[in-house]
């Protein structure tokens, strides 16, 4: 199924997908999260067959999910014998976060300086409308507004290759990005971070807004290791 066709859908039947995993997109979420969270061990073999049981679809779009998680370095594929989880050290997992989080600082300060007044104020509009899911604790309609928030900065920014490349970073950590939203009280503290870093855009100050971001990554990535279980991931002796 498309993504085009999957958007078509009335509400309910996205959402429905959205549980059984059956699209390629929705594949390489859940595969990703079990792979995160100790579901699938480092070394453990990826069954395009069992796989493709398992979510009810043909081998094509399992094949293309791999290759999606191969890209987020989750998995690694042999010639000629298969694919497997791959192992992550948390030396390398710190180093991306380490990162991301100076890409993000990039983009805060270039949308201080360059967002245009439109683009101000629709940033305000959503991130006081992400007030009210905190308030519901409405994890998962909060995560959505997390990555739309993340991908205004990038345009904001208004530097193509940067969008690129802090687009590129945040697809190879997103589950583990999505990991800290287990975190109790991570919602709360999410947002009032978010609004250090908008207020700073709203007030043109590059600095702070930089600072603000990368200091937000900072707690992002140290939050999001915490519920990395150690199988999951390899720690360097």
């Amino acid at each position: 199924m498309t993504s085009e066709e999957e958007q078509a859908r009335p509400t309910g039947s996205r959402r429905k997908l959205v549980r059984t995993g059956t699209t390629v997109d929705q594949m390489v979420r859940a595969i990703s999260d079990r792979i995160v969270t100790g579901g699938m061990h480092p070394g453990e073999k990826l069954d395009e067959a069992s796989l493709a049981e398992r979510y009810k679809v043909s081998r094509t779009p399992v094949r293309e999910a791999l290759s999606r998680l191969s890209a987020m370095g989750l998995v690694e594929r042999r010639p000629n014998r298969g694919a497997i989880v791959a192992v992550v050290s948390r030396t390398h997992l710190a180093s991306m976060f380490e990162s991301m989080a100076e890409l993000e600082a990039i983009c805060a300060r270039f949308c201080a300086e360059r967002m245009t007044e439109q683009e101000r104020r629709s940033l305000e509009i959503e991130h006081r409308a992400a007030a009210e899911l905190v308030a519901r604790e409405a994890e998962a309609d909060y995560e959505l507004f997390n990555s739309d928030f993340h991908t205004r900065l990038y345009r904001g920014a208004h530097s193509p290759h940067m969008c690129e490349l802090a687009s590129q970073t945040r697809r190879r950590l997103a589950p583990f990005r999505r990991a800290q939203f287990r975190l109790d009280g991570r919602l709360q503290k999410s947002w009032r971070e978010h609004d250090r870093i908008v207020q700073s855009i709203l007030a043109r100050d590059a600095d702070a807004a930089g600072s603000a971001a990368r200091d937000h990554l900072t707690v992002v990535g140290e939050a999001s290791v915490i519920f990395v279980n150690d199988d999951a991931i390899a720690t360097n002796s």
